[in-house]
């Protein structure tokens, strides 16, 4: 599983140009599975995720969670982060997970972050979403359960 965190001022999704989710400050997070992936490993991104301190505190220095800041959290699928470009000149999928179970992991995956009670909006699943954001920093992060958890 990788998440790419973007930690905004703001973030939203629109599809079709109609507005579907939007956040304040927060994290927009680009959130994809790997064939290997389980439930095991979205429960552990996810204590992962809501443990960071990504937020500067008064003295600059990121001691902050989003918890702290009051922050939302904008959560958009995106199978892509799995692409491989190793052979040829176009992406390779065959490292993501097939969709119906990738939905089912991404359903789980934001379940257990309404469950901490954040505050939650999401993209639509397989949907052709533009996504727009204002970084704040700029502050990019990418967690890898293969890095993070050697699964």
């Amino acid at each position: 599983m990788r998440i790419i965190i973007q930690v905004v001022k703001n973030a939203s999704v629109t599809i079709d140009n109609k507005l579907v989710s939007e956040i304040k400050r927060g994290y927009l997070l680009f959130v994809g599975f790997s064939a290997h992936d389980d439930a095991e490993i979205v429960y552990k991104m996810c204590d992962k995720l809501l443990s960071l301190r990504l937020f500067p505190d008064e003295n600059g220095k990121t001691n902050k969670s989003l918890f702290d800041v009051g922050g939302e959290i904008l959560s958009v699928s995106q199978f892509t982060l799995y692409a491989s470009l190793k052979d040829g000149r176009r992406p390779s999928f065959i490292e993501a997970k097939k969709a119906d179970e990738a939905n089912e992991l991404y359903n789980l995956f934001n379940d257990c972050l309404r469950k901490a009670n954040v505050k939650l909006s999401t993209g639509v699943f397989k949907a052709m979403m533009d996504v727009s954001l204002i970084n704040e920093g700029p502050m990019t992060i990418i967690l890898d359960s293969k890095e993070l958890f050697n699964k």
